[in-house]
């Protein structure tokens, strides 16, 4: 499953005209997040940042799965 996100994780403003603005691919090709960015000073931020636990979920994958939230 790919997943696009547009909201700047760091700024949390909404990134308007996503495909002019930097991005950022998460992931192993077929199954990953697509994150964009404000500008390239926030995507440097996100990638020098440290998480403390990360965790690794996994849910239905299937083709009639329907994300809710």
């Amino acid at each position: 499953m790919h997943i696009r996100t547009t909201l700047d994780p760091i700024s949390l403003q909404e990134v308007p005209d996503p495909e002019h603005h930097p991005c950022l691919y998460e992931g192993d090709g077929e199954n990953g997040l697509e994150i964009y960015f404000e500008n390239e000073e926030n995507k440097k931020i996100y990638m020098e940042m440290e998480l403390e636990d990360k965790k690794v979920l996994k849910g239905n994958d299937s083709d009639d799965y329907v994300a809710e939230g």
